[in-house]
């Protein structure tokens, strides 16, 4: 747990990781990795091990899928911006363990 301590705190003020720490984290399997993008985006190509939960359907899914408010949890979409928003909307349902993707998928994917 201390170095998953490690890696957050790092980015503690706007709660971003990259995609390198995500990969530990997977590896790791000490997250949920939560695609906010539409489901046919999620259809179209998603990272490994990711559930998708439309940002347009969280507020009315998240308490039935990820029951506990301190579960590691990490949002990604395209860019980062509905990551950002999904975000906000987790911490205020009393989530605080919330990080999002730096950049979004595309950021990765377009390397």
């Amino acid at each position: 747990m201390l170095n998953i301590k490690k890696i957050f705190y790092r980015s503690i003020e706007n709660k971003e990781i990259s995609y390198k720490e995500l990969s530990e984290m997977i590896k790791k399997k000490k997250c949920i990795l939560v695609d906010v993008r539409s489901s046919q985006e999620y259809e179209e190509g998603h990272l490994n091990g990711a559930i998708n939960i439309p940002i347009y359907h969280i507020k009315e899914n998240i308490k039935q899928i990820i029951k506990s408010s301190d579960t590691l949890i990490i949002l990604y979409c395209s860019s980062g911006y509905r990551s950002n928003q999904a975000k906000a909307i987790l911490e205020s349902f009393g989530y605080d363990n919330v990080y999002t993707l730096k950049g979004g998928i595309d950021k990765i994917w377009t390397k």
